[in-house]
């Protein structure tokens, strides 16, 4: 029998709890030998260099340091990076996958709990539930609100924009299809077969700003789709109409947003912004017709154990010399989110 693999972690501690639960640490030693079970904060300091130089597997999360080809020379028995989160753009050098090294994330198990947010937005903004909210809370009676039940509101045969057939896109639109939407897709990657194959009707930009009733963002952060929402695709938007981002927050021009949200013609549910922290005077915190929350739109709390789980079923796949199902490829770095 060949000896098990050996497996460090480098991740911030204080940002990934509830990732590896004690349940699913002692499924990964049944398949592997855990060197040390303190992730490193550093891959240079202290114990660092010991445990990278007897690394196969590295698993890494939130806050991982930098891994570039100084640390092919510090890993040489490396072959395996486990990413127990989404995007590894930020910390992962391309030299990594160009020197062969195996990449996997959780990215899938990510996606799930977005979809699920974006979904529960795509119901309220239809039925205006803040703003039913907001009434019924500063009038304490219902002299205001009854009458707006009979105006044009709920999820009866809407139109719902999907931009980007990213993951989340796609498990956003498997989450749309047992309601009664009409679902445009935006994404210059799709063709048309696909998008029949996915369900829904593939539009410019322009058609799918001007003819949906909730608008939905799902692209990845790239050079090319920085600010690819502006003031102009927001005046083609409808009245009332409502702007969901659980993507990126560049993605959006936020000066843009802000001048036409000012208007009260639009409502937004806004998750991710940028700067990621608006500044304190940000009229984003203080426009009744924004929704704004801290992006918790993906795993946080009990949802980080999918992510766990996912990297250690990962891990599993590779010791049996399985296909990943979430493996990276270097081709592909460049153009994910």
């Amino acid at each position: 029998m060949s000896r098990p693999y050996t497996v460090a972690f480098a991740m911030d501690p204080t940002r990934t709890e509830r990732i590896l639960t004690s349940s699913l640490l002692d499924r990964l030693a049944r398949s592997c030998t855990i060197l040390d079970p303190n992730p490193l904060r550093s891959l240079t300091l202290g114990n660092a260099p010991d445990i990278l130089r007897r690394t196969e597997i590295l698993i890494t999360g939130w806050g991982c340091p930098a891994i570039t080809r100084d640390t092919l020379e510090a890993a040489p028995e490396l072959k395996l990076i486990a990413h127990a989160a989404g995007t590894v753009k930020g910390f992962l050098s391309p030299d990594i996958l160009d020197a062969g090294i195996t990449v996997t994330h959780a990215a899938e198990a990510n996606a799930i709990p977005v979809a699920e947010f974006t979904l529960a937005a795509i119901i309220f903004a239809n039925k205006q539930v803040f703003r039913f909210r907001d009434i019924y809370r500063a009038d304490r009676s219902r002299a205001r609100v009854f009458p707006m039940t009979s105006g044009r509101i709920g999820n009866f045969r809407r139109t719902i924009g999907i931009i980007g057939a990213s993951r989340i896109g796609r498990r956003v639109i498997e989450l749309l299809e047992p309601f009664r939407f009409r679902v445009l897709l935006h994404d210059p990657t799709i063709g048309a077969c696909e998008a029949v194959a996915l369900g829904v009707e593939s539009v410019s930009l322009d058609e799918l700003m001007r003819l949906s009733d909730v608008v939905s963002i799902h692209a990845p952060a790239l050079p090319s789709t920085q600010r690819m929402i502006d003031r102009t695709h927001l005046a083609l938007m409808r009245d009332g109409a409502t702007l969901i981002n659980t993507a990126r927050g560049i993605i959006v021009d936020q000066d843009d947003l802000i001048e036409e949200l000012r208007t009260g013609r639009i409502d937004a549910i806004i998750d991710v912004t940028h700067p990621e922290v608006p500044d304190t005077s940000s009229a984003l915190y203080d426009l009744p017709n924004v929704f704004l929350t801290p992006h918790i739109a993906g795993a946080i709390g009990d949802e980080r154990e999918m992510l766990g789980e996912y990297v250690v079923e990962e891990i599993e796949r590779f010791v049996a010399r399985m296909p990943l199902r979430s493996a990276i490829m270097a081709n592909a770095l460049e153009t994910m989110a």
